[in-house]
């Protein structure tokens, strides 16, 4: 694959800040270890990266842009998994140091329980919402607890709420852990047949951390990922449910998980980067954020 000619999210036209100044910190995770289908996790955060320079600056009416990006270099993702996870948390926990928004580009979705740790390190209350086409709640998968199959499990074991949206893969195993633990979702087909509407649980947490699983969206419109189901998100269902729960919780960080370049079609490297910068706009146009990060 062709290295991006930029290190920094949104390249030439946002010259990067010192990690004070950024409320954004972007930080690539090229981690790729227990892939069970399509692979090419690994080279997700390189390209995302590259298309984000080909993106405008203006996005649902503001430019995210100014509130300033720093990238990191990418976390070092050799040695043993949990080696892995603890340099995804020192990552993550030095952009909680001072008070900014980690913004996670993997890699597939075991980098989110990195993630978590450091936020539990940082946060006494929170929570998780997930877009993904699968629960991700098994307790092990071809041999490893630490699959992205497993990811979700390991998160709620942690007493951790999580809420799932565009679900519609998943195991007898992990219906039945949803059920047993009464963990709240809003399946794809629910989605479509009754509205985008979002209403999260009264008590769930006020401070949220999203992980979107690009294979949330629907195959035809993202199939460069290494699971792709059909009967998934659209874009703009996906935009409307992250507006809404942009609105409504402080979100203290988000990823982008299992995105798998095809090789000459670099449309579907934009769309994701077009996510992360959309998902960037929501939370500056949100007064529930905006009064929380920008002074």
């Amino acid at each position: 694959m062709k290295k991006f000619k930029s290190l920094y999210f949104h390249g030439e036209d946002v010259p990067p800040s010192a990690p004070e100044d950024a409320l954004f910190h972007v930080i690539p995770v090229p981690f790729e270890r227990s892939v069970s289908y399509g692979a090419g996790t690994a080279g997700g955060p390189d390209a995302i990266l590259e298309a984000s320079c080909q993106l405008e600056l203006l996005t649902k009416g503001c430019i995210p842009a100014e509130h300033g990006f720093h990238t990191t270099s990418p976390v070092d993702c050799s040695g043993p998994v949990e080696d892995v996870l603890n340099r995804i948390r020192k990552c993550v926990d030095a952009t909680l140091q001072v008070d900014k928004i980690p913004v996670v580009l993997g890699g597939e979705h075991t980098v989110t329980h990195g993630v978590i740790s450091a936020l539990v390190d940082r946060f006494d209350d929170f929570g998780v919402i997930q877009f993904d086409a699968h629960a991700d709640l098994r307790d092990s998968y071809e041999g490893s607890p630490h699959s992205h199959a497993c990811v979700m499990r390991r998160i709620h074991e942690q007493n951790i709420p999580i809420y799932q949206l565009g679900t519609r893969s998943y195991s007898s195993e992990e219906q039945e852990y949803r059920l047993v633990h009464s963990i709240p979702f809003l399946d794809s087909e629910d989605i479509w047949k009754k509205g985008h509407e979002l209403s999260l649980p009264v008590d769930f947490p006020k401070k949220v951390f999203i992980t979107f699983d690009i294979d949330g969206l629907d195959s035809s419109l993202m199939p460069a990922t290494g699971t792709p189901v059909p009967g998934g998100l659209t874009w703009y269902q996906a935009m409307w449910l992250i507006q809404q729960i942009m609105n409504s919780r402080i979100c203290i960080g988000f990823d982008v998980v299992e995105y798998s370049p095809i090789p000459g079609f670099h449309g579907y490297s934009f769309t994701v980067a077009q996510l992360v910068y959309n998902m960037m706009g929501y939370l500056v146009l949100s007064s529930t954020n905006s009064k929380y990060y920008i002074k």
